[in-house]
């Protein structure tokens, strides 16, 4: 069985770069690797990112965010982590659970309790082997995601 290696951290974090040079690094070893983020990583994943981020004339409620993200995430999980792992793959994963807590829990205020039963439901138990927490201090964030 692979590995399943999740990336966290606030944004301008250095996540996506440090998962790419994590990535190569297993590559060049001569691994199986995939690559991946959320919200994202199938079609029905990537669908549901634009809704979430490219917001129109529309709001959406921090219960409607994680229906959402969970259904992303099942999709993901099933679609292309599950199988990756099952043939021995590392799977390196651009956000994963502890970003849904973090946002919407701690950011949007949501119970905790609700949100851990739809998550286990959405990733069918599945937890990563290693979570990488990326910190920065939030100006130095904001300053390289808007740069």
């Amino acid at each position: 069985m692979g590995k399943f290696v999740v990336f966290e951290g606030p944004e301008g974090g250095g996540k996506t770069l440090q998962a790419g040079l994590l990535a190569d690094t297993l590559r060049i070893a001569g691994l199986d690797v995939v690559q991946t983020r959320e919200p994202g990583g199938t079609r029905v994943g990537d669908k549901i990112r634009s809704v979430l981020l490219e917001l129109g004339d529309y709001t959406i409620l921090p219960e409607t965010e994680v229906l959402l993200l969970a259904a992303a995430r099942a999709q993901h999980v099933r679609e292309v982590i599950h199988p990756a792992l099952e043939r021995g793959a590392w799977v390196i994963c651009d956000r994963f659970v502890d970003s849904t807590y973090a946002y919407q829990v701690g950011g949007s205020g949501l119970d905790l309790g609700p949100i851990r039963t739809i998550q286990a439901f959405a990733t069918n138990g599945l937890e990563p082997d290693i979570r990488i927490l990326l910190d920065v201090p939030v100006a130095t964030g904001l300053q390289r995601r808007y740069a």
